[in-house]
């Protein structure tokens, strides 16, 4: 099994992604991108290139991912993209944010098969870079997928990434492993799989319910997102698992000290003020505080800091 690290709006930039690849970066084959919004006269702003740009993810298989339902505004940001050195180009068909999603994107448009069916002849027809797709199962019911699927059945996809839940669902509920099960009889195309991946046991009970169904060598890869951002070692600990059967689930708390500790720093040289720098590091400890049961109180006092003197007694303590 590969494993890849998942795009997250506003917390998998490239430092984040520099920081698993030396510390926890073994067993990591890709690094996704946060999604790439082609702008009117321009396809990157200037944040936007700073992610990608290749001197800031050196090391790294990186996929840039894209969002958008214009096959026009696809050409020019791919065009831009390949320039810049990337081979692969990932489409978000998965984002169920109301916003983007209201605007036809994201998993909103998987409303429209017929619309985006058009779109997809248009770019395999305009382009030779190499597409891969990171899709939700539909929008109100699961069922929708069997269209989505002879949809995406027409067209040499390098990787199909299925989260199998349906836009309303959110992140809510459990995903449906069984229209997962059918993709993995069904599509032409190598599958990956992603959703509510947390730990070794939950890895165990995916390839138990999996296997009911075919062999798991019909799912050569896992992209992981929200776990990693709970247990950095996760994808460490699931490839041991993986080559040895060990459930290994030690925390190094020295190594996560020192992770931490790089990235506030990085963040610190990149952003001014002491807010932005706790703002990004309390959105990270919202998914990191699941390694330290029971510490609810250190909690609260990181999110109560507002000056990173007061955050960094909180880390103390805490580490």
């Amino acid at each position: 099994m590969k494993f890849y690290l998942a795009p997250l709006e506003g917390i998998t930039g490239y430092l984040y992604r520099n920081a698993i690849h030396d510390f926890y970066g073994k067993g990591v084959e890709k690094y996704f991108t946060p999604f790439l919004t082609p702008h009117t006269k321009c396809s990157f702003n200037a944040k936007e290139l700073n992610d990608i740009t290749p001197e800031h993810n050196q090391g790294m298989y990186v996929v840039p991912q894209v969002l958008t339902n214009s096959s026009e505004d696809f050409f020019r940001i791919v065009k831009d993209l390949q320039e810049l050195g990337y081979e692969e180009i990932n489409i978000n068909l998965g984002c169920p944010s109301g916003t983007v999603a209201s605007k036809g994107r994201g998993a909103g448009f998987l409303a429209e098969p017929d619309k985006l069916d058009h779109f997809l002849e248009d770019i395999f027809a305009g382009t030779n870079a190499n597409i891969s797709l990171k899709t939700r199962i539909g929008i109100h019911d699961p069922e929708e997928f069997y269209e989505l699927l002879e949809i995406y059945n027409k067209y040499p996809l390098k990787e199909l990434i299925i989260h199998p839940r349906i836009l309303k669902e959110y992140y809510k509920g459990k995903p449906h492993w069984d229209i997962f099960s059918y993709a993995v009889k069904n599509s032409k195309n190598p599958l990956c799989y992603n959703g509510d991946i947390f730990t070794i046991d939950d890895y165990q009970c995916f390839e138990e319910e999996i296997l009911k169904w075919d062999d798991k060598s019909n799912i050569p890869a896992m992209m992981l997102g929200r776990g990693v951002l709970q247990n950095p070692a996760l994808i460490e600990q699931l490839v041991q698992y993986e080559r040895s059967g060990e459930n290994n689930t030690y925390f190094d708390k020295e190594r996560f000290k020192v992770f931490h500790d790089r990235l506030r720093n990085d963040y610190m040289t990149q952003m001014s003020g002491d807010m932005n720098v706790l703002y990004k590091m309390k959105e990270l400890w919202f998914y990191m505080i699941m390694l330290f049961p029971e510490q609810e109180k250190v909690l609260k006092k990181i999110k109560k800091a507002r000056k990173l003197a007061e955050y960094d007694a909180a880390i103390r303590e805490i580490l």
